[in-house]
């Protein structure tokens, strides 16, 4: 019995508690006595807690990224309008040589940038040279012309001159034989005077020899009264012709019975002959000074008077400087002066074309020349594209234009330097015109089935503070333009979708006048109107 007590009173043997963590690496003891390895799945519930910590450090970084590039690009999408359909623009000048000419050296290649300015293509100078020598030498001529042409004129106004002063003569002339008339005839009354009292004294001699007693009066005395007598009537009569022919060579009619044979015209000194062949010379040798008459029976009195009006002060020397100036062969002269020497300035710029420069600042593409060629006037041999006056031209939906105007700021992200470099822009104009409509073949939606697409609109947003040294541009690039609709615009036309009217300046220089705006009175209302409803569509 004691031996069963001690088996009753035994304990049980210890087995290791079912949750109790065993190292891992040691063996655990089982209910028989047996050693078991350790299971894995204990081993794992030490580590719930840091996996709980990462996965929570992953969520708050992911919460972060998603908030630090989620945020922006919500507010991008909420205040701005974007497309990718845009790219980058700007002006190509096509290079071609103004005249004709071999060509002698090419001193660009393509993708080689250049300066204004800058020699591109030089063509043979030979023949432009000669050219430009024989012009020179014509210049020269004609600059020797002006001073024979003024030489000319200044002799022809010499002549002028003698034959003014050959026309004073005839009119002096004229006036010495009216004169001369007048004191031939005084003279003839004078013989006849003398001739009368001869006549007396010889009547009264002859009857006092009839007389008696005889010898009252001597035979020599009768004689001497008689030979008087008759030297008087000779006298009379010679000065009686010599009045008749000043008359005739006055042109004066003849005499009439009780004529006053001193009676001459008025203006006989205007209309003499003499002085009409002087007046026609003064014309003929003004003639070539451009100086004409108001009248081709001017008189001289009236030709002088009209000379002298061509100064208000009379001054000879101002008109006669005057008459040199306008001078026609002197004009003619200044005229082929001025041709030879535009035809010389054409030789010269024909030479300095023949060195082909660039019109702008820009790179070179498409170069189509080399040493050789013969080329023509207006040939096309290289182009040049611009680096400096660069735009954009982006393609918006017609959906998207609502919120766009002229003036609102514009981001660029150009794909070849990436979202790291950021352009700043500004919408300079609409073009006027879809896409669509100004292609080459434009849609013809009369015809067919219709099938409505959305309409693209190209709109300019040219780019500020641009520096193409520092981030060059290239033609064609891809863009992406985010358009500030939020913000107000700025510039020129600033919130408008046409671009402002350009300025106009007449040949006038006379402002053009706007018509002002017509003001209709609106339509009155009657009280009593019923009001419009508004129809019904099934």
């Amino acid at each position: 019995m004691a031996s069963q007590g001690q088996i009753d009173h035994q304990s049980p043997p210890t087995q290791p508690a079912a949750n109790s963590p065993v190292p891992a690496g040691q063996l655990a003891s089982t209910p028989t006595g047996g050693a078991v390895a350790a299971h894995p799945a204990a081993t794992t519930s030490v580590s719930h807690p840091a996996r709980r910590a990462v996965m929570v450090g992953l969520v708050v970084l992911l919460l972060a990224l998603a908030a630090y590039y989620g945020i922006p690009a919500a507010r991008r999408m909420m205040n701005t309008v974007s497309t990718d359909d845009a790219y980058v623009n700007g002006h190509v000048t096509f290079v071609a040589p103004r005249i004709s000419g071999q060509v002698i050296d090419v001193l660009v290649d393509d993708n080689q940038r250049v300066r204004k300015g800058d020699k591109l293509v030089e063509l043979d100078k030979k023949p432009y040279q000669i050219a430009l020598d024989a012009k020179r030498a014509s210049y020269e001529v004609a600059k020797a012309n002006v001073v024979v042409a003024s030489d000319s004129v200044r002799g022809a106004i010499g002549q002028t001159r003698a034959s003014r002063f050959k026309l004073q003569h005839a009119i002096e002339d004229v006036n010495n034989q009216v004169a001369s008339l007048r004191a031939t005839f005084a003279a003839y009354q004078n013989s006849g005077a003398k001739l009368q009292r001869a006549e007396a004294d010889y009547q009264r001699g002859l009857a006092l020899q009839n007389q008696k007693p005889a010898g009252v009066i001597s035979p020599e005395e009768i004689d001497r009264r008689k030979e008087t007598y008759l030297v008087a009537d000779a006298q009379a009569k010679q000065s009686l012709q010599q009045v008749l022919q000043i008359r005739a060579s006055l042109g004066l009619p003849q005499l009439k019975e009780n004529e006053d044979p001193t009676v001459v015209p008025a203006d006989i000194d205007q209309n003499f002959s003499t002085v009409r062949q002087a007046v026609a010379e003064v014309l003929q040798n003004a003639a070539p000074l451009g100086i004409l008459p108001s009248s081709f029976d001017i008189k001289p009195k009236q030709l002088i008077e009209e000379f002298y009006k061509r100064d208000p002060d009379g001054n000879l020397d101002k008109i006669y400087a005057k008459i040199i100036d306008d001078a026609p062969a002197i004009k003619l002269a200044q005229a082929k002066l001025l041709e030879a020497q535009s035809e010389l300035d054409q030789a010269e710029l024909n030479l300095s074309y023949c060195d082909v420069l660039a019109e702008i600042d820009g790179v070179v593409t498409r170069r189509e020349v080399n040493p050789g060629n013969n080329l023509i006037a207006g040939q096309s041999v290289m182009a040049l594209r611009s680096i400096a006056d660069i735009w954009v031209d982006a393609n918006f939906k017609e959906t998207q234009l609502s919120e766009l105007r002229i003036g609102l700021p514009v981001d660029l992200e150009v794909d070849m330097y990436g979202s790291h470099q950021a352009f700043k822009g500004r919408i300079s104009g609409f073009t006027m015109g879809t896409g669509s409509t100004l292609a080459l073949l434009p849609a013809e939606n009369a015809t067919g089935n219709f099938v409505k697409v959305v309409q693209r609109i190209p709109v300019k947003i040219e780019i500020l503070d641009y520096d193409p040294d520092k981030t060059p541009l290239l033609v064609g690039a891809s863009v992406t333009p985010y358009v500030r609709f939020r913000e107000p615009p700025t510039g020129p036309g600033a919130g408008k979708l046409l671009q402002p009217e350009m300025a106009r300046t007449p040949a006038s220089g006379v402002p053009i006048k706007t018509a002002p705006p017509v003001l209709r009175p609106a339509a009155a209302k009657p009280d009593s109107a019923p009001p419009v409803k508004p129809e019904s569509r099934p």
